[in-house]
């Protein structure tokens, strides 16, 4: 279902998008705005759920999207023979599927009326050579592909294989992200209009009537990209073995708990796995789609490490962690092994300035003629930490893709090169991309923690920022002055215009009021406040430059000082920003206040509690997270508000997105969010760049710009191809 006021906002960001690429002297390609809405509700299990092969009519492609005119897809020029070279831009008078710009291969051979052959990268044998531990000679193509692989609808033609993806990321795990959804893949993703959940490594799935369990069916011979066989065990394995293994996660990862509590994952048969939730889950598929997190491992490759050479061996191998570049043996030469994948691309070189992928030979989705996915060979990650760096190899057309950390401020600098560098820039719907400031009501500094926990500070430090001046200065006069709420507005309903015009507006009259009022003044004469202990008032503003324009924290320490609360800036590294984060060392914490999308919330609900978020982006109030993990043995017991957060959380991922009863605990969720200003935004409904070059075929603009909905991954990157 999509939600008027979302139509109408979208629509608005297409439209200025166009207007701002008409300044540049350039046409911009742009989706209508009819497709752009963000998924509001959850659907019935039913309509949901079903696996793909009985999925709902209604679910299938626009018929403005079937009808649109060749470009350059003719037989002739396809790979392979046999099937028709479908595509986006020309059905060949093949009906759609049962779900969008996809198909089983069965469904597709009967819309088709042809049988599919399968063709491989010519380059394969070569790229399989340089994956540690795989079978040479490979097994012919139809051997590696699932009995039923997915048949993906290409956007406008039949591709080429060969190449390489060349990618910026900041380092090893800093704004690794956006090359990481190239490749990613789960039991299902959001279609790119952003409101349709699809299958993708599960064939389908089904829920019960109360959606206490759902069921994943996967596909038949699915393999790892070693070539041994991924079924339902690697699912079990992952979550009793891995998840709930006190001697890997000492605390189970609250992403994989329902209302606090542990699922039932069982292993049915080969191709069935069933989650038996605690309570009600509607949103758990919705996790499955948009999570960077995937439910399986390979059993047959870290089970023996687990128990051949201990935990400890396991644990430094694994990392701990559900993030894909965590930890990284190949740097720091303690394994040279490389768990296999299902994704399309595997890692075989990393070292501290980049890494290279190969394509995997055993990843399970065709084109409709039968192409085996990815076409590009390669991706080429380096490491860039220097915004300005980073910036001249994308205007020199030295990168093919990026879309995380670049920013609106660029856009003119982009767009003015966008010719020499033989490249395209759109800007996309910002998702979750307002900037928020948090300050550290749980400081160390018991006079700090005071200062900040005082409500008035942090209304006094909102109405000390002239958001209408960042905006024109940073934004280009794109964006909105707003609050910042734990629900991103473009996504739910329940979100008000009276939560997001709480104490935005600019009066540094009020604020020095409230400042002076709380006993911060200036007793030497220097212009900065002091503390009430007489110590010097000094914040320290540190901050990465993933998560935020530079200029922008720039404009906030002049604003601040203007009302006499002296800053420092200090610019570290993502890595550096998180540890200080997450050990409680800041002053504050600010970054984009993304995993906010209703999608997000229906499911995960880490921004509506402390710690606010998670350890890529934390909010604060760890004390308070501590002592609810603790049951009160440790940390500090927080206030009323957060006490009826808990609680309020805990019911909101009970019930459908969009529900009367969803909307109702919502509203009360951002009241109490907004009255306390635990986070304090700046301005959002925000367009952003997304760079690529002009020859990389199958691109197509985004729908929105989105790190909740994994960047690239509703825009299926296999399909891209590098054009000579």
């Amino acid at each position: 279902m999509k939600h008027k006021k979302s139509i109408w906002l979208i629509g608005i960001f297409l439209l200025l998008a166009l207007l701002l690429a008409a300044c540049g002297g350039q046409e911009q390609d742009t989706a209508p705005a009819e497709e752009a809405a963000p998924a509001q509700e959850q659907e019935a299990p039913a309509e949901e759920a079903a696996p793909a092969e009985e999925a709902p009519a209604e679910e299938a492609p626009a018929d403005s999207e079937e009808a649109m005119p060749a470009e350059e897809a003719p037989a002739e020029e396809a790979m392979g023979e046999g099937c028709p070279p479908v595509t986006m831009a020309d059905a060949h008078g093949v009906a759609a599927g049962a779900f969008p710009e996809q198909y089983d291969l069965a469904e597709y051979e009967s819309a088709a009326g042809c049988e599919l052959s399968f063709s491989e990268n010519p380059s394969i044998a070569e790229l399989n050579k340089r994956i540690g531990g795989n079978p040479d000679p490979l097994p012919p193509v139809e051997e590696r592909l699932p009995a039923e692989p997915l048949v993906v609808v290409p956007y406008d033609a039949i591709g080429t294989y060969g190449g390489t993806l060349d990618g910026l990321s900041n380092a090893t795990e800093s704004g690794t992200s956006d090359l990481l959804s190239v490749r990613h893949v789960n039991f299902a993703r959001y279609s790119d209009d952003l409101q349709t959940i699809v299958p993708n490594v599960a064939k389908g799935w089904e829920w019960n009537d109360d959606f206490t369990e759902l069921t994943i069916f996967l596909r038949e011979g699915h393999k790892w990209s070693d070539g041994e066989p991924f079924t339902a065990a690697d699912v079990e394995f992952w979550y009793n073995d891995i998840i709930l293994n006190p001697e890997v996660f000492p605390e189970t990862p609250s992403l994989w708990l329902i209302a606090g509590e542990p699922m039932e994952v069982t292993a049915v048969d080969d191709t069935t796995v069933s989650f038996k939730l605690p309570v009600p889950a509607p949103g758990l598929l919705t996790n499955f789609a948009i999570s960077y997190a995937q439910p399986f491992q390979p059993k047959h490759f870290l089970q023996p490490i687990m128990e051949n050479e201990g935990i400890e061996a396991f644990n430094n191998y694994y990392g701990n962690s559900d993030w894909k570049d965590v930890p990284s043996p190949l740097i720091d030469g303690s394994d040279d092994r490389v768990a296999p994948t299902l994704e399309s691309y595997i890692l075989v070189e990393e070292t501290t300035e980049g890494r290279k992928l190969v394509a995997n030979p055993f990843f399970h989705m065709v084109d409709t003629q039968g192409n085996q996915l990815p076409y590009i060979n390669e991706i080429n990650e380096q490491y860039i930490p220097d915004d300005e760096v980073r910036n001249l190899k994308i205007t020199n057309g030295e990168v093919d893709y990026k879309s995380q950390a670049v920013f609106i401020d660029n856009f003119p600098l982009y767009k003015e090169n966008e010719a020499n560098g033989g490249y395209g820039v759109e800007l996309a719907p910002g998702l979750g991309q307002t900037v928020f400031y948090a300050f550290n009501v749980n400081h160390k500094d018991p006079a700090l923690a005071e200062i900040f926990g005082d409500l008035r500070f942090r209304q006094a430090m909102s109405l000390a920022l002239n958001r209408d001046e960042m905006n024109e200065i940073v934004y280009l006069g794109q964006g909105k002055p707003m609050q910042a709420t734990p629900a991103d507005p473009n996504t739910v309903s329940f979100v008000t215009e009276e939560h997001l015009n709480s104490f935005i507006e600019y009066n540094p009259d009020q604020a020095n009021a409230l400042l002076d009022e709380m006993g911060l003044v200036d007793t030497d004469g220097d212009g900065f406040r002091e503390r009430p202990d007489g110590e010097p008032l000094v914040i320290l503003l540190e901050f990465s430059n993933q998560g935020a324009p530079v200029q922008l924290h720039q404009l906030t320490e002049s604003y601040w000082e203007d009302v006499g609360i002296q800053v420092e800036l200090k610019e570290v590294t993502s890595d550096e920003y998180r540890e200080e984060a997450n050990n409680n060392n800041l002053d504050l914490t600010t970054w984009k206040n993304d995993n906010t999308s209703g999608v997000t919330i229906s499911q995960n609900p880490m921004m509506l509690i402390p710690p606010f978020g998670n350890f890529f982006n934390p909010g604060g109030g760890f004390e308070w997270a501590k002592w609810k993990a603790s049951d009160g043995a440790e940390g500090i017991e927080p206030p009323d508000d957060i006490k009826r957060l808990y609680e309020l959380a805990d019911q909101f991922v009970q019930v459908p997105l969009g529900s009367p009863e969803s909307d109702a605990i919502g509203k009360e969720i951002v009241d109490i969010h907004v009255k306390n200003l635990w986070k304090i935004g700046v301005v959002g409904d925000l367009l952003a760049p997304v760079v690529h070059k002009d020859t990389l075929g199958n691109f197509r603009p985004f729908t929105a710009k989105a790190y909740d909905y994994y960047w690239a991954y509703p825009y299926r990157p296999v399909q891209w191809y590098l054009e000579e």
